[in-house]
């Protein structure tokens, strides 16, 4: 690198950080519009889309670890209960408890590959439906577990695009922006 890009390049990033208010907010706004999703694109009798909320807070918590508190959970799956049309509580429990699940898993394993972040994240999305699916044959439906197959394909392949999603906007995130002293 010559001189002169190098003194642009560092007149360019002086007096410039992340704004803070937006690197507080994008991830839980970002959730809570994946939450939002499924219920805009296809009104079906099956589940067919992928639970999206769920897929972006489970790459936050992989992508950055610390970001999102563990108690994040329940003010986002409550959040989700109120447009996925699950028993009331059921996406609090269980994305309160894959918070739990992944921090547990970052304090005893905190060098990972991408081969156990993918096992463990379609991990936990696979159990997520299929215990959404046992908590409402609980609270009252009959749904044979052959009905969310389809959504867990989908959403085990959907994963990858979701955190490209999430890796974006965690750059647009920490773009940074003029600071004034």
């Amino acid at each position: 690198m010559s001189f002169k890009t190098a003194r642009n390049h560092a007149r360019r990033s002086i007096n410039r950080a992340p704004w803070p208010l937006m690197a507080r907010t994008v991830p839980w706004l970002t959730v809570l519009l994946g939450s939002l999703v499924p219920s805009w694109l296809m009104i079906a009798s099956a589940p067919v889309m992928p639970p999206i909320g769920y897929l972006i807070f489970l790459s936050w918590h992989q992508l950055r670890p610390g970001l999102l508190p563990i108690w994040a959970g329940l003010p986002l799956g409550l959040f989700d209960d109120l447009f996925s049309g699950q028993p009331f509580g059921c996406a609090v429990l269980l994305w309160s408890a894959s918070s739990i699940v992944l921090d547990l898993v970052e304090n005893r394993l905190p060098w990972r590959n991408f081969v156990i972040e993918w096992l463990m994240a379609n991990g936990l999305i696979i159990a997520y439906i299929v215990l959404c699916l046992a908590l409402a044959n609980f609270g009252g439906a009959a749904s044979p577990i052959r009905v969310i197959v389809p959504q867990i394909v989908i959403a085990v392949l959907a994963y990858p695009l979701v955190g490209r999603f999430v890796a974006i906007s965690d750059r647009f995130r920490l773009t940074p922006f003029l600071v004034s002293r």
